[in-house]
């Protein structure tokens, strides 16, 4: 061994150097910096139109058939809140249709210039937006939706 050192060949001394010649590339955006994504924007629309329509039936039918209305009211609620939230796989996905279902369970509310209004008694006005408001908050505050053994390439169990 002979104490200069070997010049090694090819591009191991090249990328030690800077390029001169690439044009520099900045880190995506994520989150609510990342550009508007138009399909993504016509989903959530849609998922606050579904919210105002499932509210509206939720309120009927509560005010119907009170304690198995109440409970299908809510159940169809959680159906739409969670599958905004699975089919967009963001939290904004169960808040959309949340929107939508508070805004319209407010509307319905207000009641009439004679004083009537929707909702049936009070205690199905308490337990529907209680557990209208319960149910919102779970869905959207979830940490991960759930994959499936498929996806995540484990069998089973």
């Amino acid at each position: 061994m002979s104490g200069t050192p070997k010049k090694s060949r090819g591009r191991a001394d090249s990328s030690h150097a800077p390029r001169r010649n690439a044009p520099s590339r900045e880190p995506e955006p994520i989150g609510f910096a990342a550009r508007p994504n138009p399909a993504r924007i016509a989903a959530y629309l849609g998922l606050a139109v579904l919210g105002a329509l499932v509210a509206l039936a939720g309120t009927l039918v509560q005010a119907a058939w009170f304690p198995g209305g109440l409970i299908i009211a809510l159940v169809g609620s959680a159906g739409l809140f969670y599958g905004g939230r699975i089919l967009t796989r963001t939290q904004i996905g169960a808040l959309a249709p949340a929107a939508g279902w508070f805004i319209t369970v407010f509307l319905l509310l207000s009641g009439r210039p004679e004083g009537d209004y929707v909702f049936g008694d009070e205690l199905g006005l308490v337990l529907f937006m209680l557990g209208g408001t319960a149910v919102a908050v779970i869905c959207a505050t979830t940490s991960k939706v759930p994959q499936s053994a498929i996806h995540s390439g484990r069998s089973g169990t």
